[in-house]
């Protein structure tokens, strides 16, 4: 089976969540793993996702809550560090179930609330908890967008400082995460010619991404983020329970 047509469509979803439509990315990488070992799969795609983090800062550099960025980077620094160490020790499954059910818990509890939620403001203890959380998430599976989300998203920030928040957190950790990649050899043996030209479509992603992010009115804008979000739960939920039962 070919499999050029799915990384490509990865990259673009990549690229599109850099551009601000958050949570498209997480989908890459399950996706892609669904017809090739997730290990070459997530290293296959780390280059895409750290140049088109930096795309997507070039493109928000104006709008971010650096209230936030001060709580979430360090915390998610130190979840990279510990998954360095727990990636041989905790089954990647239990991190996929336990990952999908924060996204899945976000939405069912926004969509089932009766009364409208009360906006949240930046907090240290809660921020650390989801950043070390994002953390690890994201080291092992790509997938630190629910944990993040379950943290920022409560606050109702402006939908181009919500994007621009969430670009600077993950730029800075995708970036953290290639020495450990590189020391467990999960770049050998890579085409990087492939790579290249996956890259080159998620930088198209991420142009088209920002476009959607500026036309999109801030309560729809809110509802694709959810709706993608409980997607992204769903299929993490589906393949961490898949693992454990086989």
């Amino acid at each position: 089976m070919d499999i050029s047509p799915l990384l490509f469509l990865a990259a673009l979803l990549v690229g599109t969540s850099k551009g601000g439509m958050s949570s498209m990315g997480s989908l890459a990488v399950p996706m892609v793993a669904l017809v090739m070992n997730p290990v070459t799969a997530a290293a296959t795609l780390l280059p895409v996702y750290i140049v088109t983090d930096w795309v997507s800062v070039a493109l928000y550099r104006r709008d971010y809550s650096a209230p936030n960025l001060k709580i979430l980077v360090p915390a998610m620094l130190i979840g990279v560090a510990l998954a360095t160490l727990l990636v041989t020790l905790a089954p990647e499954a239990l991190l996929l179930i336990l990952t999908g059910s924060i996204g899945l818990w976000y939405c069912l509890r926004s969509w089932l609330r009766r009364t409208p939620a009360a906006r949240t403001e930046p907090h240290r203890i809660r921020g650390t908890a989801w950043g070390i959380l994002a953390g690890i998430a994201s080291y092992i599976t790509h997938s630190a967008g629910p944990p993040t989300q379950a943290y920022l998203l409560p606050q109702q920030l402006p939908k181009l400082q919500y994007a621009g928040t969430i670009a600077i957190c993950f730029a800075i950790i995708n970036l953290s995460k290639l020495p450990g990649y590189a020391l467990a050899g999960q770049f050998d043996g890579l085409d990087l010619r492939l790579v290249l030209s996956l890259t080159a479509v998620g930088i198209a992603g991420t142009v088209l991404g920002r476009w959607l992010t500026g036309v999109l009115p801030q309560s729809a804008y809110v509802k694709v983020i959810e709706v993608l979000l409980f997607l992204v739960s769903l299929i993490l939920l589906t393949k961490g329970a898949t693992a454990l039962l086989t």
